[in-house]
């Protein structure tokens, strides 16, 4: 014959259920110290930030625009980037605040 027989394979051994148990919940704890835990600190931080705008506050936002802040809504804040020059952007496109007299140093 050309085709030899199989032989079938034996039963595992018991009890590799525990260390697998064990690995995977050892793997969702490094995924969460190292990148769950970080981005939740990170967007809690953006939001009080966000929340703590004030009027005469220099901020950057989205896109790099730079500007202070004239007037500040619910959702909007209104930005003057130049004299006599206002835009709109949403809260959460701000995304720093600058101290106070960096525009004046950068113009």
């Amino acid at each position: 014959m050309l085709i030899n027989p199989a032989w079938a394979q034996g039963a595992p051994a018991a009890g590799g259920g525990y260390e697998s148990l064990i690995l995977i919940v050892l793997m969702f704890a490094v995924l969460y110290f190292l990148m769950i835990r970080p981005q939740m600190k990170r967007a809690k931080e953006h939001k009080t930030m966000i929340e703590a705008l004030q009027k005469g506050d220099e901020v950057v936002a989205a896109g790099g625009m730079l500007g202070r802040v004239n007037k500040i809504s619910d959702n909007y804040v209104t930005l003057e980037i130049a004299d006599n020059v206002e835009v709109q952007v949403q809260r959460p496109a701000v995304q720093l605040v600058l101290p106070k007299g960096t525009l004046k140093n950068i113009q």
